[in-house]
Parts: structure tokens; C-alpha cells; sequence
């Protein structure tokens, strides 16, 4: 492993800066997920990427292991890569890593009505779901791309993707969105998910929402409109995080500022605070 981060587009956090935040907001144990797959971003255009972001993975993996009793890290890749399938097997035999799979399929530009890409994608929800690992995954299409996404791209999430990782949690990241909440097409994204999760769904058994990062909706409907999907797959579901290595809110601020964004109760601010995923068990 390399005891040096790769040269990054973010200030690389240590485990040690993970720690002080996690004290400072009174939270015992986190995730860590690797960003790796920002080195195979398209349009990074990124020298000996491959290389960066293994390196990437290897330095969170030992960042995670000088806390093992508070830190769980996920490995990053981008699934449309032709090492994809080897990277995830050789995190799959890391200690530290093998619990988890971080996806960006905005960042790795997976297009949604391309059959090899969803394929591919396929592939490596079949595998993480051999290693029993979990998947994190960020749905929304790439924004930058101007890619399609709204309620035909859920579907294809739920029927296509959804059914190749049945024995593990699913984690849909941002509410289904990219850390914002005015894109009505992220509205009807999230909509497809929350109705097949209250309609039992069985592909929905294991599928999580995290609400990390998200900005302020535009209007109090707005506002109401997402609290009332929350309640719908309820929020026993909902995870906390921060994204805290990639913006300068800390947990605790995170925390406070979904407290002021979401018409939640306290005891439902209680319920999210208090949930601990099947894979942190």
C-alpha cells in the first residue's frame, strides 16, 4: 500500500480529521468512501489514472485501518472500466475495503439508455453481490453530460440494475439526486423508488436512501414535497452523511443544516440520527 495520497482534486482527509469531526458531532462510527473513481472521470483526462485510483483505494484502506473500531471504508471505482470487475475482487480481499462499493455514475458518465453501459454496470452489482459486499451508489446521470434522468431512468435502475444485488444493501445516494433538490427530474427519480419501497416491492428489500449533502429546496412545498417521500420509505431507511471530504461542512454542520432544511419531527430526526445500516452491524 502507498503511504502517500495520490495528487488529488480535493485536499485528501485523514483518519485522523475523520475522528475530530466524528467527536466534535457525537457520532461513534462512519463510512468512508472512497472517491478513486474521480481519476476516471472522462473528462479528467487523467495520466496512468488506472494507477491513481487503485493507489487512491490502497490509502484509504490504510487510513481505515488506524481506527478499525470507528471507520469502515468502501472502495471507489468506475464500473464501466475494463479493470473494473478486478479492482472490486482485489478490494473484496482488503480487510479493510471488503464490506463496501462506492458507484458515481454521474462522475463516471454511465448513460442510462446505453445497453453496454447498464450491462456493464450489471456486472459489477452481480459481483459486489458474490462478495456480499454493499453498494453505495450515486444514480443520479451526469449533469455536466446533460444526460436524461427523471422517472424512466429510476425504472431502469429498479428493474435493470436492482435485481443483480439482491442479498445486499443498496444505498441511493442524496435522495436519488446530486446534493441538490431543485431538479424535478431528481423529484420523480426518487418518486419511482419511495412508491415501489411502500408498494413492498421485493427488489426494494434492502434498498437504503442516504441524505448527504443536499441543498436547499427552492419553496416550503418544495420542502414538504420531499418530507412526505422521506415518511414514504420511511425513516428507518434514511442514513446520515456528511460529505465532508469534499466540502467544508463539517458532520455537525450537516447535521444542523438538514435540521433546518426538512420539515421532520424530532422524533424523526431522532430515528434517522439513531440508524445503523445492516452492513455497520
Amino acid at each position: 500500500m502507498s503511504a502517500t495520497p495520490p495528487i488529488a482534486p480535493a485536499k485528501p482527509r485523514t483518519a485522523d480529521d475523520v475522528i475530530a469531526q466524528l467527536d466534535a458531532a457525537g457520532i461513534k462510527r462512519a463510512v468512508v468512501l472512497s472517491t478513486a473513481y474521480i481519476f476516471e472521470q472522462p473528462s479528467r483526462k487523467a495520466d496512468a489514472a488506472e494507477m491513481k485510483l487503485r493507489r487512491d483505494n490502497d490509502w484509504t484502506s490504510q487510513q481505515v485501518a488506524r481506527y478499525p473500531d470507528r471507520l469502515v471504508g468502501f472502495c471507489g471505482l468506475n464500473p464501466l472500466k475494463d479493470y473494473a470487475l478486478d479492482e472490486l475482487a482485489r478490494c473484496a480481499g482488503d480487510p479493510n475495503l471488503r464490506r463496501g462499493l462506492k458507484l458515481h455514475f454521474g462522475n463516471s458518465v454511465v448513460d442510462y439508455h446505453n445497453p453496454a453501459h447498464i450491462q456493464q454496470v450489471r456486472r459489477v452489482f452481480q459481483a459486489a453481490n458474490a462478495r456480499r459486499m454493499t453498494i453505495v451508489v450515486h444514480v443520479r446521470a451526469s449533469v455536466t453530460q446533460k444526460l436524461a434522468y427523471g422517472r424512466d431512468e429510476a425504472l431502469i435502475f429498479l428493474n435493470e440494475l436492482m435485481p443483480a444485488a439482491p442479498d445486499v444493501v443498496v444505498q441511493v445516494a442524496h435522495l436519488a439526486g446530486a446534493g441538490s433538490w431543485q431538479d424535478e427530474g431528481v423529484l420523480q427519480a426518487f418518486e419511482v423508488l419511495a412508491d415501489a419501497v411502500a408498494k413492498h416491492d421485493p427488489r426494494t428489500r434492502l434498498l437504503y436512501f442516504d441524505v448527504t449533502a443536499i441543498g436547499a429546496p427552492a419553496t416550503l412545498d418544495s420542502a414538504e414535497r420531499w418530507t412526505a417521500l422521506i415518511r414514504k420509505v420511511g425513516t428507518e431507511r434514511a442514513l446520515f452523511g456528511s460529505d465532508a471530504t469534499l466540502t467544508t461542512a463539517t458532520p455537525a454542520d450537516a447535521w444542523a443544516a438538514l435540521r433546518r432544511l426538512l420539515p421532520l419531527t424530532d422524533g424523526e430526526f431522532r430515528t434517522i440520527a439513531a440508524n445503523v445500516p445492516p452492513y455497520m452491524r
